[in-house]
């Protein structure tokens, strides 16, 4: 009974001959089983062998094997098999010759052999999933449930060069979402379209989280469903910039104009969504699962907002340096993004040398610069300490895949109510304004050096 259970032998000889036959003739499906199945699972011998050449022959060359390939295998591919064996494969393929390509019933025999399949794969991972338990690696058991959910459910061969020539032509819709920026949506084509990943780079203290909640009001505005991951502030403070964001009202006011906010707020079309984990407490496997459960309480984002990508816990901490597991975390970031078919903006810090710069260029991206070149748009904020005290600041356009980058425009960040603004570019280059900088530098430098040898180099 028990080996019953783990093979095809209760549905019958009949049933594994035409499964192994829809192996050979229908790619789409083997291409699913191989996913799932174990030749274990065929209880006569010849049928193991005959699959398993099919097998191999798709692992050495790429390609599933024509019938005029299987006819050769079977003829001079058999070396090393008992004589009793392989007349047994020569006869059972003679009759898949005879009966066609299709034998009846294929859809119920597809169906039943996948669903049996796809339920041993769940079985091994349940039972993976009570080790991992006792080591509390719950976040790998929720990766190892889902990878056996996936198994054998993709039944796409992929695109193909020749038969889908016309679709090249058909130019698809990215279906961009504002930045609540003019300048901004005119060189990114409207803003940040499906399945791309933003990244706003900044010190810390500089504006990221303002920043990517304006992102996130811009698109609520716009009648569009936010959903906010917060991994260093709590929901609530997040909650009242947006406040301010989309009313105006100061955040140290917020309390006074309560009923003004509310009915501001409520006429807002788009639905927002913000979910707190406290930093490093969240992989991306807990945020795919969090979507999941929103998916299924009818929540589908058009925007999705990370704050920020260098918080998130990697899933393999104890293996991989630092900068490989952030590589790691932003490419997993955009998967989200494709898999989702949204926008998806995230923050990134600078290291030291970006702390008082007067433009941010992407050598001074934090840790692992290497972690934004699957980024499809990425924009610096720099705000010096005199910057901070009269709102000021500039955004620098590191990368865009849909139009220019190397651009530098003045910035309004008025932290209070966060109002941020994008102003007209002046035609300053990020070098001329480094240069500047610098010069000025130097300049304050030779006034002190006069000052100090005139008051005879002491102290």
């Amino acid at each position: 009974m028990d080996q019953e259970n783990k093979s095809f032998s209760k549905f019958g000889k009949t049933f594994q001959e035409d499964l192994c036959h829809l192996v050979l003739n229908d790619r789409t499906f083997a291409d699913q089983m191989f996913e799932v199945l174990d030749l274990s699972f065929l209880e006569l011998k010849h049928l193991r062998i005959f699959v398993r050449k099919i097998k191999e022959y798709r692992e050495k060359y790429g390609v599933h094997p024509t019938s005029n390939i299987m006819h050769s295998i079977i003829r001079t591919g058999l070396d090393g098999e008992a004589e009793s064996v392989k007349v047994r494969i020569r006869e059972y393929y003679a009759r898949v010759l005879a009966n066609g390509e299709i034998p009846n019933g294929a859809d119920f025999i597809k169906d039943t052999a996948l669903d049996f399949c796809k339920k041993q794969k769940l079985k091994e991972a349940l039972i993976k999933s009570v080790e991992l338990i006792k080591s509390s690696s719950f976040d790998e058991v929720s990766k190892v449930i889902d990878n056996a959910l996936k198994l054998g459910s993709d039944n796409t061969l992929g695109y193909d060069y020749l038969v889908d020539f016309e679709a090249r032509f058909v130019k698809k819709a990215r279906d961009p979402i504002t930045t609540g920026w003019r300048d901004m949506d005119d060189i990114s084509k409207g803003g940040l379209g499906k399945g791309e990943l933003g990244v706003v780079v900044a010190p810390t203290g500089a504006g990221k989280s303002m920043v990517l909640v304006h992102l996130g009001a811009a698109a609520l505005k716009a009648g569009k469903n936010v959903l906010h991951y917060t991994l260093e502030l709590s929901d609530t403070v997040v909650g009242g910039r947006y406040d301010a964001a989309i009313t105006g009202v100061e955040l140290k006011n917020l309390t006074v104009f309560k009923e003004k906010i509310y009915d501001e707020i409520r006429e807002i079309d788009g639905k927002l969504i913000i979910k707190e984990y406290p930093t490093r407490s969240a992989s991306i496997q807990t945020i795919k699962n969090h979507i999941e459960k929103l998916k299924r309480r009818n929540f589908i984002p058009d925007m999705i907002i990370v704050d920020y990508g260098d918080l998130i816990r990697p899933e393999n901490s104890r293996k991989d340096e630092k900068r490989h597991q952030l590589e790691t975390i932003y490419e997993e970031l955009r998967g989200i993004a494709q898999i989702c078919e949204c926008p998806l903006w995230t923050a990134s810090q600078t290291n030291r040398s970006g702390l008082n710069a007067e433009v941010i260029t992407m050598e001074s991206i934090s840790e692992a610069f290497n972690k934004c070149f699957v980024a499809d748009f990425i924009f610096t904020v720099s705000r010096t300490v005199e910057d901070k005290n009269t709102n000021q600041g500039r955004i620098f356009v590191a990368k865009n895949r849909n139009g220019p980058d190397g651009l530098v425009y003045p910035l309004f960040m008025d932290t209070s109510n966060v109002c941020i603004k994008v102003l007209p570019k002046t035609g300053e280059t990020a070098n001329d304004i480094i240069q500047k900088s610098s010069a000025e530098r130097l300049a304050n430098l030779k006034e002190k050096y006069k000052v100090f040898k005139k008051e005879g180099g002491k102290n």
